[in-house]
């Protein structure tokens, strides 16, 4: 279910117990041959599909293309500072919460939003500690299968890198400047592994990416979208059989009722 597509009546009957997508993005700067709208047209055709498979358990809010970017400002970005995309996270899901429903999942597309995500639910977590609510990158939920497809060394997203890069040649080709496809790199060293140093695009590289594209195809983007949307439904349906408290119900909402004759 569509959010956008639907009247107030319509929405008025929606079960308050079906999951709430809501994909978050960025419009900021993907190096020279990406554009601006990247993350912005992965999070919302992830989130699409996944709401294709998925339909009346999941209701599919418009992505929020405006993210925490401040660190690609050097190169070009619309930006919310930190504090006001919190609110923008927060405010946003609390108009479903107010709305009573009790499942919330926030799809993320952008790397710069996921200190404000975790924020803002922790925020809405002490207000509505009777509601499930939960948040990932997709990179994250479909980290190992995308690993498996990857042929450059850099096994996850960077930036304008193998995976964004793919995915834009198989969503968007007329968009992706491909004779300025380079990779560009400049990963800290080994010994600082799951060490966060802030930096600013313009300080992982010469041209604002981050990572191999050079090795990105249309084909590898295909199979990269197939496994991400696949780990996105898995994700809401348990989503739909989750307790606040983190653990597993036996039903999802509705499904023991419909049962019983």
């Amino acid at each position: 279910m569509v959010l956008a597509e639907m009247t107030w009546p319509e929405f008025r009957e929606v079960s308050r117990d079906t999951v709430v997508l809501a994909p978050f993005a960025a419009c900021e700067q993907h190096g020279p041959f990406l554009p601006f709208a990247t993350d912005a047209v992965i999070a919302s055709e992830v989130a699409a599909r996944a709401e294709a498979v998925l339909g009346k358990e999941v209701l599919l809010l418009p992505t929020q293309w405006l993210g925490a970017s401040q660190h690609h400002l050097p190169f070009g970005a619309l930006t919310a500072d930190v504090e006001t995309h919190v609110r923008l996270v927060y405010e946003t899901c609390d108009s479903m919460l107010q709305a009573g429903f009790r499942r919330l999942f926030v799809l993320n597309g952008h790397g710069g939003n996921i200190d404000t995500m975790h924020l803002a639910l922790r925020q809405l977590d002490r207000r509505y500690p009777e509601v499930v609510l939960a948040s990932a990158s997709y990179w994250d939920v479909a980290a190992t299968e995308i690993a498996s497809i990857l042929e450059g060394p850099l096994k996850r997203v960077g930036h304008a890198c193998e995976v964004e890069t793919s995915l834009m040649l198989w969503l968007r080709p007329d968009l992706v400047r491909r004779e300025l496809i380079r990779d560009d790199h400049n990963f800290p060293a080994a010994a600082l592994r799951g060490v966060a140093i802030a930096r600013s695009a313009a300080e992982w590289g010469t041209v604002g990416a981050e990572g191999f594209a050079t090795r990105a195809t249309a084909e590898k983007g295909e199979r990269l979208l197939q496994a991400i949307v696949a780990r996105v439904v898995a994700v809401v349906r348990e989503l739909r059989h989750t307790r606040p408290d983190g653990g597993r119900e036996t039903d999802a909402p509705g499904e023991a009722a419909a049962g019983q004759e």
